[in-house]
Formats: C-alpha cells, sequence, structure tokens
C-alpha cells in the first residue's frame, strides 16, 4: 500500500495510489509549499503540470481549490490519478489531460494565464523542465508584470537547476504564481 497521503483539508489523511516509477511529491514538501500558499489556494484555479499521482493537485483540491488541471504524459499515470480523485470525489472539479506539459502550456496560453497556480514536479533530471519554465515565464510572467525581471535575474524569481519559483501581481487581487520542485 502507498504511503502517499493527502495532508490538510477535506481528505486530510486519506491514502493516494501511486504509479510505480515515479517520485510523488513527499508529504512535508507538500506540507511546506500549502504552508506558503496559505489561504490563497481557497477558490484557486491550479495547474499541476508533470502531475504523477496528482499528489500536489489533489492536496490543491482537498484544500479548497475551485479546479485542477492535471497534465501528464503517461497513461498508466492518468488512469491511477483518475482512480484517486473518482476515490476522493473530487472528479468534478478536476480536468486531466495526457500530454507532453510543454506542447499543452503552448497549445494553451488562456489556461495558464487564467490559472492562479501553477506547480511543476517533474521526473529528476528531466531535459523538458527548461523549456516548460520559458513557456511559463512568457505566458504567465511577461503579459502580466510591468516591473517585471526574467528568472535568474537577482531580485526576479529564483531559478535554479533544483527549484524555480515565480509570483505576479495582476491588479490588486490577481496574483499568478508557479513552483517547481
Amino acid at each position: 500500500m502507498s504511503r502517499l497521503r493527502v495532508s490538510g483539508g477535506e481528505a486530510r489523511g486519506r491514502r493516494l495510489k501511486a504509479p510505480k516509477n515515479i517520485r510523488p511529491t513527499q508529504g512535508m514538501v507538500k506540507q511546506a509549499i500549502f504552508n506558503m500558499v496559505g489561504a490563497g489556494i481557497d477558490g484557486a484555479t491550479v495547474l499541476d503540470l508533470f502531475a504523477g499521482s496528482g499528489a500536489l493537485g489533489i492536496e490543491a483540491l482537498s484544500r479548497g481549490a475551485a479546479y485542477v488541471t492535471f497534465v501528464d504524459l503517461q497513461p498508466r499515470g492518468l488512469a491511477i490519478l483518475r482512480q484517486n480523485l473518482d476515490a476522493l470525489g473530487f472528479k468534478e472539479r478536476a480536468r486531466l489531460v495526457r500530454s507532453d506539459v510543454v506542447r499543452w502550456l503552448e497549445a494553451s496560453p488562456d489556461a495558464v494565464r487564467a490559472a492562479d497556480f501553477v506547480f511543476l514536479d517533474p521526473p529528476y533530471e528531466d531535459v523538458v523542465l527548461d523549456r516548460a519554465l520559458k513557456v511559463l515565464d512568457r505566458e504567465v510572467v511577461r503579459p502580466s508584470a510591468s516591473r517585471r525581471r526574467p528568472l535568474g535575474v537577482p531580485g526576479g524569481p529564483r531559478r535554479s537547476r533544483r527549484s524555480a519559483a515565480g509570483s505576479v501581481r495582476r491588479g490588486p487581487q490577481r496574483r499568478a504564481s508557479y513552483l517547481r520542485l
């Protein structure tokens, strides 16, 4: 049985199935992310890219996100994710997309711009990460920030081989954030 669990919200403590050969986001990491996000997740629209088990998106749904789009290329992982959503009663607030993440980002700019949070947790050493971050930089950060600094610039969103994060205000009530673990 999987040790992967939902750590907060309405489904707290519930176990999740996880596909073989993936590295699910661990509980402590999820808790740290959602402690930073706080109440901002309530009613949010979320993208869970490189979804795998869907642990991040399911955690967001459990904590009150209005809607999550899960994007992953692996059909087996998406099948298990669908089972998790069904078991938790979240399928009405979720959309599953089988696609290469970068291709989907490029083909879905409106969905990217509408997202309040974008979570990325790709497999280690996945070469597509840099391309995905470039699309997010172009679609999320640039259109909405007049004094924007690109990823990797001091004072701008952090970026390294292991992590990248960005947050941008879109008017007084709107913010887009993204996080890569």
